[in-house]
């Protein structure tokens, strides 16, 4: 069982930058074998995908939505994954979850394995 935790939400304005990060209760070699992603959902509106990191950090996805303003990242010696968002936009507001598993495509396609709780990033214009 890989239990996740978002932190690092918060409110900004418009232009401005959040760094998310998502810790999970592993051991740092069982976490190095996961693929981790992460997603956003806004009030209204279904789960949408917005990036996601191979296992060794080696390879990087992302949404169109957020690419070149948005960098994921791992530390896998610290259990965790992070999520750097720049030129924050308010239609980037929403809750942001962090997912894990061994299989790249599930990453993608939201059906993960497992899945944190979230945290609310609110982007004011």
């Amino acid at each position: 069982q890989v239990q996740l935790v978002e932190s690092g939400g918060g409110l900004v304005h418009a232009g401005g930058s959040l760094r998310l990060s998502c810790t999970a209760s592993v051991s740092w070699r069982t976490f190095s074998s996961y693929t981790m992603g992460w997603f956003r959902q806004a009030p209204g509106k279904e789960r949408e995908f917005v990036a996601v990191i191979s296992f060794a950090g080696s390879s990087t996805s992302y949404a169109d939505s957020v690419k070149g303003r948005f960098t994921i990242s791992r530390d896998n010696a610290k259990n965790t994954v992070f999520l750097q968002m720049n030129s924050l936009k308010p239609e980037d507001t929403a809750l942001y979850f962090c997912a894990a598993d061994r299989a790249r495509d599930r990453v993608v396609a939201g059906r993960a394995d497992y899945w944190g709780r979230g945290t609310q990033v609110t982007v004011s214009s």
